[in-house]
C-alpha cells in the first residue's frame, strides 16, 4: 500500500508539471528519439531516391515518442468502466438513455454503435453528432433539472468533479450531493443508474476530483435507490466484477461501479 501512496504522490507531482506545460518523460523520451528519427529520415531519402513511382517527403512531420508508448494508451478506469456500462445498457435495450458528464469518445461513442443517447454537460458541445442529442445543463442546479425523462441513466467519472471549478462549474462543497439529487430526478421509478466514482480513503484532491468511501455512496443514494450490483478496478487496474462491496481490499484510488435501481 505504501508503494502504491508513493506512485500516487509522484503522479500527481507529473501532472502538475504537465498541466504547466512541462512533461519530464516526453522531454527525456524526445531526446532519445531524436537520433533515431534523424536515422531513419536518411534511410528513407535513400531508399525512395531509387523509387520514382513512390511520392517523395513534402514535409518533415517528427514524431518522437511514440516507439516508447504501449501499443494504446489504457486508461484502466475509463476502458473497464466504459466497457462495463455500454454493456449493460446493450443488453438491458432501455427505452431512452441519458448521460451525465462521461467521455464522448469513450463510453458515449460505444452507446452511439448500437443506439441514440442523449447527454448533459455542463459545459457546450460544438459538435454534431449522428445518433447524439444534447443539453448543456448544470446539475447542481437541482431547480432547472426535467423530471423523469428516462428509464436508463449513466453517470461514469464525473460526480467527483461536481462543485471543484475545474470544468467551468461554481465552487460548491455539496456539489456532489446536488449532483445525486438531480440524477435521482432525472429518472423514473425502476430505472437504472449506472454511476461510477473514484474510490478509496476519502478525500478532495482539489480542484481536480474527490475520492469517496463506498460506504459514502451507498448512504448518499439511500433510500432512494437499491443497489443491484457492485463492481470495481483496483489500484493496479484490475477490474473486478458482481463483488461484494463490503469485503473490498484497502485502496489509494480505485474506481467503483455502481449498478443501482431508483426505488
Amino acid at each position: 500500500m505504501k508503494e502504491i501512496e508513493i506512485k500516487r504522490s509522484l503522479k500527481i507531482i507529473y501532472h502538475l508539471f504537465s498541466e504547466i506545460g512541462f512533461r519530464p518523460l516526453n522531454t527525456i523520451n524526445s531526446i532519445k528519439g531524436i537520433p533515431i528519427y534523424l536515422h531513419q529520415l536518411l534511410q528513407f531519402i535513400s531508399a525512395s531516391s531509387k523509387l520514382d513511382s513512390l511520392p517523395a517527403i513534402s514535409t518533415l512531420f517528427p514524431s518522437l515518442v511514440d516507439r516508447y508508448e504501449n501499443a494504446g494508451r489504457l486508461d484502466h478506469h475509463y476502458f473497464h468502466q466504459d466497457l462495463w456500462a455500454s454493456r449493460k445498457v446493450f443488453e438491458k435495450k432501455p427505452e431512452h438513455h441519458v448521460d451525465v458528464g462521461s467521455r464522448i469518445d469513450g463510453f458515449v461513442s460505444h452507446v452511439l454503435t448500437f443506439r441514440d443517447i442523449e447527454v448533459l454537460d455542463v459545459r457546450k458541445l460544438t459538435s454534431s453528432i449522428k445518433g447524439m442529442s444534447f443539453r448543456q445543463v448544470d446539475l447542481m442546479q437541482t431547480n432547472t433539472v426535467p423530471e423523469n425523462i428516462c428509464d436508463s441513466l449513466s453517470c461514469l467519472h464525473a460526480l467527483e468533479h461536481f462543485g471543484l471549478g475545474r470544468y467551468g462549474d461554481p465552487i460548491d462543497p455539496e456539489g456532489h450531493i446536488k449532483g445525486l439529487q438531480s440524477l435521482k430526478k432525472l429518472l423514473k421509478s425502476g430505472g437504472v443508474l449506472l454511476l461510477s466514482v473514484p474510490i478509496g480513503k476519502e478525500r478532495v484532491e482539489f480542484n481536480a476530483h474527490r475520492i469517496f468511501a463506498v460506504e459514502t455512496i451507498i448512504s448518499l443514494t439511500n433510500p432512494d435507490f437499491k443497489l443491484y450490483s457492485f463492481s470495481y478496478i483496483d489500484d493496479k487496474g484490475i477490474f473486478h466484477e458482481n463483488v461484494d462491496y463490503t469485503a473490498l481490499p484497502e485502496m489509494v484510488y480505485g474506481c467503483g461501479m455502481f449498478e443501482l435501481i431508483k426505488q
